[in-house]
């Protein structure tokens, strides 16, 4: 299907650019979304009519777009999620969950804003790009731990897995305190002990 767009649509064209589209693609999204018309003569004359309004209408809201990314770019977010001990989500996080945890951040983003590259699937800081208008985009931190405590920890710059190397190592150190103590207690015992004939 021919479009005319109306607005910048990343990876097919610029405002006023008629382009061929999979027809799905134009009647599930371009369409009702108002980002294009269908290239009839009629639509094509009415788009060159409103040609000026759209393009003030697209500066405001590029304008706008670029006062929220000024805020929020490089902004972090916490999302909590249930993890193995190896840092493996039982699940994933979503453009949904990023999406809630911005609003909850005080930020108002929509899910379809939310650009993720590949899934999130373990625990850690993710960099998640946010399109705020087709030509501005920022870029904010996911923090996804299994608690607040644990997000303050890889925040400061840790990962799951130096935490999990840390306490292991700990644990090794106290258990091998523990078997010097009873050497060393066993070695006082035998010390005290005075080899007489009688004790033979």
């Amino acid at each position: 299907m021919q479009v005319v767009l109306l607005e910048r649509v990343a990876k097919l064209g610029q405002m006023g650019e008629v382009v061929a589209v999979k027809d799905g693609y134009a009647r599930n999204f371009l369409l009702p979304q108002g980002k294009a018309l269908r290239a009839t003569e009629a639509n094509l004359k009415r788009f060159e009519n409103e040609r000026a309004q759209l393009e003030a209408r697209n500066l405001e809201a590029k304008a706008e777009a670029e006062k929220v990314a000024a805020r929020i770019d490089g902004e972090a977010f916490v999302v909590i999620r249930s993890a193995s001990d190896g840092g493996a989500l039982f699940g994933s996080v979503t453009t949904r969950d990023i999406a809630d945890a911005s609003t909850e951040g005080g930020f108002s983003l929509d899910k379809r804003q939310v650009v993720l590259d590949h899934p999130i699937k373990e625990l850690g800081l993710h960099p998640v790009t946010i399109v705020l208008h087709p030509e501005v985009s920022a870029t904010i931190s996911i923090n996804v731990a299994r608690s607040q405590e644990e997000a303050e920890i890889q925040a400061s710059g840790k990962t799951i897995q130096e935490l999990q190397a840390e306490a292991d190592a700990a644990a090794e150190f106290d258990i091998q305190e523990l078997f010097d103590d009873i050497g060393g207690a066993a070695n006082d015992d035998d010390a005290g002990l005075v080899r007489t004939p009688e004790n033979n």
